[in-house]
Order: C-alpha cells, then structure tokens, then sequence
C-alpha cells in the first residue's frame, strides 16, 4: 500500500497532524478542517487513513537511491561548491577593497569637515569686520560735514576780524552827503 502514497502527500498529511496535535486552539483547528477538506476532495475514508499508519509503522517507506545521480549530483555539486566559493573569495576581496574605499572617503571626508570649520570662522571674522567698519562709515561722514561746516564758520569769522582789526581807517562817506 505504501507504494501507492505520494511523499509529498504523506509529507502534506504528516504536518496537517502535526498541527492538529498542536496546543494552540485555532492552529488545530484549523488544519483539522483542512485534513477533513483533503480526505473529502481524494475520497479517504478514516478506515483508510487508519490503514495508511498501520502500513507505514511496518513498513516505513526507503528513500530512492540511485548511485549514478548521486555521483552526477556530487560530480555537479563539487563543481557547484567550487563557483560558489570563488564567487565568495571575489566577493570578500570586494568587500575589502570597498572597505578601503570608504575608510579613506571618510578620512577625506574629515579632513574637508575642519577645511569648512576653518573657512566659516574665517568668513565670520571678516564679516564682524566688515560690520565694524560699516558702523562707523556713518560717523566719519557726518564727523566730515561737521568739519566743513566749523571751517566755513572759523573762516567767516576770521575774515570778519580781519576787517575790524585792519590798520588802515575805513575812508570817511561823509564828503559825499554834501
């Protein structure tokens, strides 16, 4: 009878107990409806599954074996193993060429953090001192007009006490009256 059993079936039936045997309430229960719904769509009766365990326990089913695809199958796995572990070799050289990579980027990358630090505060002492010298821009401006305006004043009052003090009279009008 086992010759009958499809594996993947047995292998279908044998987790569908499994589950049905597990302590979660909603996991058995639903793989018991599920071994229900399979029993019903391949026509097995209990009876039947009953005598599908009796057969298995006497007489568990052999795995296949066949020599010459097991030595195909090493033949073409030792070849298999062979790629794969050059692929890895690759691989890690790979990994530690990059790992190269993005050690020196970062160091690059620090070296041009203190440039841009080093520049800013550069920037920020020529702008206080740019904002300094604008500040008394105003000053100086006002401080020249100033200026001018006190030197306009001296001057007329100069060229008044000039003509007051001169040593010459200043010629008698009266002669012209008559």
């Amino acid at each position: 009878m086992t010759e009958n059993i499809d594996k993947k079936e047995l292998k279908i039936l044998a987790d569908i107990l499994a589950l049905v045997l597990e302590n979660e309430p909603g996991q058995s229960a639903n793989a018991l409806e599920t071994l229900k719904k399979r029993a019903k769509k391949n026509m097995v009766t209990g009876g039947a599954i009953k005598n599908i365990f009796y057969s298995i326990a006497e007489n568990p089913p052999k795995p296949e074996t066949k020599p010459s695809s097991r030595s195909r199958k090493s033949t073409t796995n030792n070849a298999d193993l062979i790629k794969a572990r050059s692929q890895i070799t690759s691989l890690t050289q790979d990994i530690n060429r990059l790992d190269t990579v993005i050690r020196s980027l970062r160091v690059q990358n620090e070296s041009l953090r203190s440039e841009l630090l080093l520049t800013q505060q550069s920037r920020a002492e020529i702008q206080s001192v740019l904002y300094s010298n604008q500040a008394k821009e105003p000053f100086k401006k006002i401080l020249g007009i100033i200026f001018f305006i006190c030197g306009l004043l001296i001057g007329i009052a100069t060229t008044a006490i000039y003509h007051s003090v001169s040593s010459t009279p200043p010629p008698n009008n009266s002669i012209y009256l008559n």
